[in-house]
């Protein structure tokens, strides 16, 4: 017999609440990124940054990032003291 967490399904007074835990999260192996939702700023250089930000976390398959590795996407931009 499954239980209500096994099946997916919750029943709690009359509503019924669906276990997403279990449910596809959009298409397989793609990540949601980060700055792709964001609203774009009117300043060109943060976009700028926010996209080699971005891409740096592609390229190297990382969720976040360090601030060693942020200075790093910083001084490939052209950033210097």
């Amino acid at each position: 017999m499954a239980t209500l967490f096994e099946s997916g399904q919750s029943h709690i007074g009359d509503t019924n609440f669906a276990d997403r835990r279990r449910a596809p999260q959009g298409a397989p192996g793609v990540e949601r990124r980060q700055f792709s939702d964001s609203r774009q700023t009117s300043r060109p250089e943060i976009d700028e940054l926010a996209k080699a930000v971005d891409q740096y976390k592609l390229i190297h398959r990382r969720r976040f990032i360090t601030f060693e590795e942020l200075y790093d996407v910083m001084i490939s931009l052209g950033y210097h003291r």
